[in-house]
């Protein structure tokens, strides 16, 4: 039943299958009980959604992440949002603190934005607001026709670094690119420490393949209607060649603690602490929201040099856990459990990103 005018709707927290753990303790901190649905794959991998409980006129929080089956996870959020949607839910509010596909939000050669695609389905699918965590670039919330709330996970992992790393007063924050000094540097002030830069490639540089991009230039008309290459208006640009990995910053006798927002392939990290334990670091510290954690990276982070892998509960890692022994979970369902409780009562969201600047 609909709430009266100037009264709260019901809530009703649902939960897909990415993260039951997860949801379970943002259920139990909210005080509530999740919501009886069955989300499950028939016979031919169909997935099927049964709401057993009424969701009419009610608000509808629905906890769902991307895991290493990401694309059972999306139809999950989807299908349940759907199902919300055309149960008269009065809003539905998508709990993703990773949202899948976000790495693929630029345009690479001949492919697609993924991210854009993921955005424009959410909201057809019903949902009316996402809360989620450390997206992978924050220009991703304007492919959204909905709000979109991008908490942030930096306050839990600099609490960590204060708490669990003795002499932290001796550490050095590394920004594992170029790309990555204005998230170093947001840690970096906080915690009143330095940085330093890795800079260059490890990887073989790609030579371009026959697929039309070294095709000849455009013919040009001359004034005698002679065809012509026009090869002197086009500009020669010289292919690009990184140079070995390098460290910009003093690392020697320091703990260094690389920051990024999610580890899924491993091996780069893997080769960045070499560099750095070569370089004079005693320790190396690799700090990430989201532990993706895929393929052969529990293996390959116990046979290498890094001291600690800590990430938050946004991901489900719990398997990559057993198989490595220096892999940390830090607990964020406070943030997600508070961003659901302002969010329906109707309170600013803004006490949750105190302190966070627009580089955080």
């Amino acid at each position: 039943m609909a709430a009266a005018p100037g009264q709260k709707c019901p809530m009703v927290i649902l939960a897909g299958n990415s993260h039951p753990e997860l949801a379970q303790l943002i259920a139990s901190r909210m005080g509530i009980r999740l919501g009886d649905m069955t989300v499950y794959h028939k016979s031919n991998r169909e997935t099927n959604v049964e709401i057993k409980e009424s969701v009419r006129g009610k608000d509808v929080y629905i906890i769902q992440t991307g895991t290493k089956d990401v694309n059972n996870d999306v139809m999950e959020l989807l299908i349940i949002s759907y199902a919300c949607k055309t149960s008269c839910a009065s809003t539905i509010v998508g709990v993703v603190p990773y949202i899948p596909y976000s790495k693929q939000s630029k345009m690479r050669k001949r492919g697609s934005v993924v991210c854009k695609l993921m955005a424009t389905m959410f909201g057809k699918a019903g949902l009316t607001h996402i809360i989620t965590m450390d997206l992978h670039q924050k220009e991703i919330q304007g492919f959204f026709d909905i709000p979109v709330e991008n908490l942030r996970a930096s306050p839990f992992l600099i609490d960590y670094i204060e708490q669990s790393i003795p002499d932290y007063r001796n550490a050095i924050i590394v920004a594992r690119n170029p790309n990555s000094v204005k998230r170093a540097t947001s840690y970096a002030e906080r915690l009143h420490l330095g940085i330093a830069v890795i800079h260059g490639d490890d990887k073989v540089t790609e030579t371009d393949s026959e697929d039309g991009r070294n095709s000849p230039p455009l013919l040009r008309q001359t004034h005698h209607h002679k065809m012509e290459f026009g090869l002197e208006i086009l500009p020669v640009l010289l292919p690009k060649e990184k140079p070995p990995l390098n460290v910009v910053g003093d690392v020697g006798g320091r703990i260094a603690i690389i920051v990024d927002d999610m580890i899924d392939d491993v091996q780069s990290y893997v080769n960045i602490a070499e560099v750095l334990k070569d370089r004079g670091a005693y320790k190396v510290y690799v700090m990430a929201t989201h532990g993706l954690l895929s393929s052969d990276a529990p293996r390959l982070l116990d046979d290498s040099c890094i001291d600690e892998v800590v990430v938050t509960n946004t991901v489900p890692h719990e398997i990559q856990k057993m198989q490595c022994h220096k892999i940390r979970t830090v607990d964020i369902s406070v943030m997600l459990v508070e961003a659901i409780r302002r969010i329906h009562n109707n309170e600013s969201m803004s006490y949750l990103f105190r302190n966070i600047g627009m580089e955080d």
